[in-house]
C-alpha cells in the first residue's frame, strides 16, 4: 500500500550517537532510554541496535514497556530498569521478576510492596527525588529511614534526575549534585545515576557510574541554542498533494488565519495533525510558523494545520521543481528537528513521541 508519509529511521546514526556519549562519558558507564517505542523509533529495532553497539543498560517508562523490550533483548546481561517504579496493580513476581525488570522504587509504600513479594535476591533501584517533585524519597533522610526498615540487599542502582539539565547556568543543577552526592552516602558501592542527554554535557560532569541518556540518542539536540554534536536518526517526509495560485488578499486553511501578501503558490500536502504534526506549525497573521524542506529550499508552512493536511508557500521555488508527488521534509538533514519543533511551538520529544501509524517506516541497519 502506498503511504503519502515516509519516515526514515537510521538505527546506525542511533548507534553512533550511543557510541559518542559512551566515549564522552567514560568511565562511566553508557545506558539508554528507550521509553515510549523508543521516542517512537520502535524499541523493538532500536534496543538491539544499542545492544550491538555495545550498550547493556536499558531504561524504560511502564513494566509492560520492559517486558516487550525484554523480548527483544533476551540476553542475560542486558539490564533493564522501569523508571516509573513499582506500579500501584503491578505483581512484582509476574509483572517484573518473570521479565528480569528492575523497579526504581522511590517511595516507602512501593519498597514494602517489592519487600512482601519479590525474592531477596531481586534486584531493582532506589530513586530519589532532588527537585524534580515527580517521583521518588523526598529526601536523604526518607531514604535513609526506608533503608533502615527494608535493607540495602538487591539495590542494583540509586538515581536522581535533574530539573535543568539543558541550562547549564541553572544553580539548580549544582544543588541537586550535591543531593545527590548526600543520599548516595546511604549505599556505598552502589552505582549512582543522575546525569541524562543534557547532563552528559555539563561541566560538571556529574556522570556518576552510569549515565542514561535519552532524547540525544534519537538525534535530538542537547546543547541548545549550540551546533547539534549528535547524528540525525529520524526524517520524516511527506508528499504534496496539489499546487494552486492565490491571489494576494486571498486566505488559506481553517478560520482564514493566514492571508496572502503577493500572489502566493501553495502546496497542500498529505498530512496534518491526525500524523503527529502540531497543529500550530503554519504560520498565521502576526504569527511566524515551521518551515519544511521541498526541492532542497526552506518553505512556510502557512494557515492552521488540518486533520490530514497541511498547506506550504512555494512561491519562490522554481515552477519545474516542485508537482504532485514531491516530498515534503518536515525534518531530518535539511530541517533539524528542534528547529521544526521551536517554530511549531513545541518541542522535538514531542514531536518524536506523537508520529502517528500512517507513515511508511523505513530503517537503516548500522
Amino acid at each position: 500500500m502506498i503511504h503519502p508519509g515516509l519516515l526514515t529511521i537510521d538505527f546506525g546514526a542511533l548507534a553512533a550517537n550511543w557510541r559518542l556519549l559512551s566515549e564522552r562519558v567514560a568511565p562511566a558507564v553508557c545506558g539508554a532510554v528507550v521509553k515510549a517505542d523508543a521516542y517512537g523509533t520502535g524499541a523493538a529495532d532500536a534496543g538491539p541496535a544499542l545492544y550491538r553497539a555495545g550498550c547493556r543498560n536499558f531504561f524504560v517508562a511502564h513494566a509492560s514497556e520492559g517486558a516487550a523490550l525484554r523480548r527483544a533483548l533476551p540476553q542475560a546481561d542486558s539490564r533493564i530498569f522501569v523508571l516509573n517504579g513499582l506500579e500501584p496493580d503491578a505483581d512484582p513476581i509476574g509483572d517484573y521478576c518473570a521479565h528480569r525488570l528492575m523497579p526504581a522504587i522511590g517511595s516507602e509504600a512501593e519498597f514494602q510492596r517489592w519487600r512482601a513479594r519479590a525474592p531477596a535476591s531481586m534486584p531493582f533501584a532506589l530513586h530519589v527525588d532532588t527537585g524534580m517533585r515527580r517521583l521518588g524519597f523526598d529526601s536523604a533522610a526518607e531514604l535513609h529511614d526506608s533503608l533502615a526498615r527494608h535493607g540495602a540487599q538487591g539495590v542494583e542502582l540509586v538515581m536522581s534526575h535533574f530539573v535543568s539539565a539543558e541550562a547549564p547556568g541553572d544553580p539548580l543543577n549544582d544543588e541537586q549534585i550535591d543531593l545527590f552526592a548526600e543520599a548516595r552516602l546511604l549505599l556505598p558501592g552502589v552505582p549512582g545515576s543522575l546525569a541524562n542527554s543534557s547532563g552528559a554535557f555539563l561541566a560538571a560532569k556529574p556522570y556518576g557510574d552510569l549515565v542514561r541518556p535519552g532524547y540525544a540518542l534519537y538525534g535530538g539536540n542537547p546543547i541548545l541554542p549550540q551546533p547539534n554534536p549528535m547524528a540525525c536518526v529520524v526524517t520524516l517526509e511527506i508528499a504534496i498533494q496539489q499546487i494552486r495560485w492565490i491571489e494576494a488578499g486571498e486566505t488559506c486553511g481553517y478560520n482564514s488565519l493566514w492571508t496572502a501578501r503577493r500572489r502566493t503558490r501553495l502546496a497542500t500536502i498529505l498530512a496534518g495533525y491526525a500524523d503527529g504534526l502540531p497543529r500550530g506549525a503554519g504560520a498565521i497573521d502576526g504569527r511566524p510558523g515551521a518551515e519544511v524542506a521541498i526541492s532542497g529550499a526552506r518553505c512556510k508552512l502557512v494557515g492552521r494545520m488540518s486533520m490530514d493536511l497541511c498547506i506550504a508557500d512555494v512561491t519562490d521555488l522554481p515552477e519545474d521543481s516542485v508537482r504532485p508527488g514531491t516530498r515534503a521534509e518536515f525534518f531530518g538533514p535539511t530541517i533539524p528537528l528542534d528547529d521544526f519543533a521551536a517554530r511549531s511551538g513545541t518541542i522535538g520529544y514531542h514531536l518524536l513521541t506523537s508520529l502517528g501509524r500512517r507513515y511508511e517506516r523505513r530503517t537503516i541497519s548500522p
